[in-house]
């Protein structure tokens, strides 16, 4: 089996722990790195350019028959339907948390007034506003390592990323603070990989749905549908975080799922949550973490949520 995958370190590393996956399972596999536009372009992410930019170039590799199966971050992918491919599998999933990292470790809370930290992401941008409003967020784009090295060089006091890229990317001894999730709010799907095939390949889907993890499919599903319903796309500040949660009955489970909506200047907070049993159906169903996303989302829709992601256009 052919993996598409960018070509940054972490995208190298998320493509070598499937392929060891599929080869416990039997599969022998072959790695297929790209560039994707989002890789090669610099420019802060706007309204024009946010959708696929990090998924569209391996998609088509699937498309022209460059490869087999797609890994994704699946907080990149795009979370309209496309029926030429299907998600064959979501692995389980890493930390889901946001860390500050700077030359120290400094926290939040000690940062001097009007420090400098970067970020791409409106979500971190609007929460980390509303903890410290004096702070200068500023754009910040690449891939960790260019990350790192422009806090390296002082462009930033310091920076926010996802834990789980440091830690799949063994930087252990990296100096940071995690955030809590009641400061911050993963985007939704964080932590997790989206492996996607063809939607006519009997084979491949076979092949990778071995990695399927369902409680994590059914949390990033809930999440991406909060997404998808309130059309926000990856520029909105809207954060979202489901866990599924076995039962003391081996047929239920309980899905729980909080998602926030914000402005981009941190001052407006619309926050809902909602929790659902429902029976684990055989095959495997998504309906009931479609049906909670749903919920919330018209929660948020009906508190004013439209008008915070239409502000942040």
């Amino acid at each position: 089996m052919r993996i598409a995958t960018r070509e940054s370190p972490l995208a190298m590393w998320q493509a070598r722990h499937v392929a060891a996956g599929l080869t416990a399972h039997g599969v022998a596999t072959e790695l297929v790195p790209l560039v994707s536009g989002g890789d090669t372009d610099m420019r802060p992410i706007d309204g024009s350019r946010q959708v696929g930019l990090f998924t569209k170039r391996i998609q088509q590799a699937l498309v022209d028959n460059e490869a087999d199966i797609a890994v994704h971050s699946l907080k990149d992918l795009p979370t309209q339907i496309d029926e030429r491919f299907s998600l064959a599998a979501v692995p389980p999933r890493e930390v889901v948390t946001d860390c500050l990292v700077s030359p120290t470790g400094i926290a939040l809370a000690d940062l001097s007034v009007g420090a400098r930290v970067g970020t791409g992401s409106t979500r971190r941008m609007a929460q980390l506003k509303s903890l410290r409003d004096d702070l200068r967020v500023e754009p910040i784009r690449g891939n960790v390592q260019t990350r790192l090295s422009k806090l390296e060089s002082g462009e930033f006091d310091a920076i926010v990323l996802a834990e789980a890229g440091l830690l799949r990317l063994e930087m252990h001894d990296l100096p940071r603070t995690r955030f809590s999730l009641e400061e911050m709010l993963p985007a939704p799907g964080q932590g997790a990989l989206g492996i996607e095939v063809r939607s006519d390949d009997a084979e491949a889907y076979a092949a990778v749905n071995h990695l399927d993890d369902q409680p994590t499919r059914w949390a990033v599903v809930a999440e991406r549908t909060v997404l998808a319903a309130l059309h926000g796309g990856c520029l909105a500040p809207i954060a979202a975080y489901s866990v599924a949660l076995p039962t003391a009955d081996s047929q239920t489970a309980q899905l729980n799922l909080t998602a926030v909506v914000m402005s981009t200047d941190g001052t407006q907070r619309l926050e809902e949550s909602a929790v659902s049993s429902f029976e684990i159906a055989s095959p495997p169903s998504d309906a009931a973490a479609i049906e909670l996303g749903s919920a919330v989302a018209e929660k948020l829709r009906a508190a004013g949520a439209e008008r915070l992601i239409q502000a942040a256009r």
